[in-house]
């Protein structure tokens, strides 16, 4: 009875040790960064695509071995993101609230 408590135990604890390193694996693959920072035709573009909404935050991304730019912007009340390359080329608009619930997050 002892060994297969601590069987579980041990399971267990290596689920969530898993857990915890995938998903500290997952936030080194994305650092927030300075708009300042940025090369000026990433900032042009930025600036172009949020018109008129509040710059929240700008992330550098790995994709799949590419560096992004993750732009999440709000614009009246409601928060949605886009993703720009490096030489400034915009890569598309992304929904933020789908995309916090598809990872399981309370948005």
């Amino acid at each position: 009875m002892k060994a297969t408590k601590l069987l579980v135990t041990a399971v267990v604890s290596a689920g969530l040790a898993f857990g915890v390193a995938a998903q500290a694996t997952e936030e080194k693959d994305a650092q927030t960064v300075e708009m300042k920072s940025l090369p000026a035709a990433v900032q042009k573009t930025i600036k172009e695509k949020a018109a008129g909404g509040e710059i929240v935050r700008v992330e550098k991304e790995n994709d799949k071995g590419k560096w992004n730019y993750e732009v999440v912007v709000k614009t009246k009340g409601k928060e949605w993101g886009f993703e720009v390359d490096k030489s400034g080329k915009y890569l598309g608009k992304h929904d933020e609230a789908a995309e916090h619930k598809e990872k399981g997050e309370k948005y």
